[in-house]
């Protein structure tokens, strides 16, 4: 028999899990502690998330050790923890069941009526935000689980009704492959994580597998301006509903306006006018993303008015062009976790039609095997801000092993610089940095603590 994470949460019995401050492993952690589930976890170091679940009764250690699994009766490990962890070795040694963190999630999401799971390349941590904000509006009470901290849910995770969920899905480790969409939501497919996948036909079939997950009665939305994202619904055999600015598009936006990079657009369904929405995040690209909730919400039978509300009322989630301040020459500051070439540059095209006079731009790549895999898209990308700023390249779970740096970018990018430590990032930035000028610093690794360095 398959083995479920369900019977042990009925039993009350202690679960164990590693990584445990790792953002959807908190969010799993937060929601087992509110059935009453004895929780145990290790991480590498104590953070704001894990002092706040250590509150609320886990049982925290910060380092990994064969014994942390002494006693507990299930272990679940995120996709990043390997069979050679110590604490999986013992597990296993000791006869305990280990399973995967999407493996939990999709075995709870079985108990809810309906499940959106958003998906795509970049984008998901944004739409699931707004989805949360429109399921929220509607009533429909949304149990949420998205990959970044929502002011509005006043964290990564919000338990509801078992009406709804709505959930960030990640194709990386084919995670997404493991949850029980019955809306499944395709923002755009493109070439990334290519220390797992093997290219873009890989990643596509990965992503026709997620949305073969649907039920019959269930719904597919796909992006109908992104070749790769219809590639992976051709001819799928589930109602398919298309979402782009094309006007054969299922759900389109028309009277578009772009207020200094703000849109304000009217969103048709089928032809008919839904809902008319006026974004508080920048970007045409937040544009599509809210088009696709739309797609999804009328689905659900939640009303244009409701979408509405909830489209107009988010203001961005954290590291998503999040406002940091303002510097003492007067220049602002903004965080980014774009990390991928294309979402580096929808987030500096959105700057560019904001009006600062210059763009500065302080990026730290993310891993060594996406850097070299994408090194002439992150050129093309960093050459769209007036100053590039590198920072070493954060290296995540590898080892530089494909003998690549961020100077090797910057000597390809006309005017940028690279420094070894976010104190000359800052300093540099200092001296730079003009009255209207927007500083971004941009990636996934921990660049974000330059922002604070540079308003004190």
């Amino acid at each position: 028999m398959a083995l479920s994470i369900k019977p042990y949460i009925e039993n009350k019995e202690t679960i164990h899990l590693i990584g445990i401050g790792g953002v959807s492993m908190n969010s799993l952690a937060e929601l087992l502690l509110s059935k009453g589930v004895p929780v145990t976890g290790s991480d590498r170091l104590g953070t704001d998330v894990t002092a706040r679940l250590k509150a609320r009764g886990a049982k925290i250690s910060y380092e990994h050790k064969a014994e942390n699994v002494q006693g507990a009766s299930l272990v679940v490990r995120t996709a990043a923890v390997h069979d050679d962890n110590p604490e999986v070795v013992r597990a296993h040694e000791l006869g305990i069941p280990v399973m995967e963190r999407a493996e939990a999630w999709g075995h709870l999401m079985r108990d809810y009526d309906n499940v959106v799971c958003l998906a795509g390349t970049h984008g998901k941590t944004t739409s699931t935000s707004m989805m949360a904000l429109i399921t929220m509006e509607a009533g429909l009470d949304p149990t949420v689980m998205v990959g970044s901290n929502l002011p509005a849910i006043g964290g990564t995770l919000r338990i509801g009704g078992k009406g709804c969920f709505v959930a960030e899905s990640c194709e990386y480790c084919n995670s997404f492959l493991k949850f029980a969409p019955t809306v499944a939501v395709v923002l755009n497919v493109e070439e990334d994580h290519l220390d797992f996948f093997k290219d873009i036909n890989d990643i596509i079939h990965s992503f026709r597998a997620f949305v073969e997950l649907t039920p019959m009665n269930g719904l597919v939305v796909a992006n109908g301006d992104d070749p790769n994202a219809m590639r992976s619904v051709a001819g799928l055999d589930r109602r398919i509903r298309t979402f782009g600015m094309a006007p054969d598009a299922d759900v389109r936006a028309e009277d578009v306006r772009d207020v200094n990079g703000y849109y304000q657009f009217t969103v048709l369904i089928g032809g008919k006018p839904y809902a008319r929405v006026r974004l508080s995040v920048p970007g045409r690209h937040n544009m599509l993303n809210a088009l696709a909730c739309c797609a999804a919400a009328e689905f659900l039978g939640v009303s244009g008015a409701a979408a509405e509300r909830g489209l107009n009322q988010f203001t961005g989630s954290s590291r998503r062009f999040q406002l940091i301040g303002k510097m003492p020459c007067g220049a602002t500051v903004v965080d980014d976790y774009a990390h991928h070439p294309n979402e580096m540059k929808a987030t500096l095209t959105t700057a560019r039609e904001m009006r600062f006079d210059r763009i500065l731009c302080a990026f730290q790549p993310h891993t060594y095997t996406r850097t070299k895999a994408l090194f002439p898209e992150f050129v093309e990308a960093l050459k769209l801000c007036d100053q590039a700023v590198l920072a070493p390249i954060y290296a995540a779970r590898e080892q530089n092993t494909v003998g690549v740096y961020a100077s090797d970018l910057a000597e390809e990018v006309p005017g940028a610089v690279a420094f070894d430590s976010f104190a000359e990032i800052a300093a540099y930035l200092r001296r730079e940095a003009g009255p209207n000028d927007l500083v971004i610093t941009m990636g996934a690794g921990n660049i974000n603590e330059v922002g604070p360095m540079l308003i004190r």
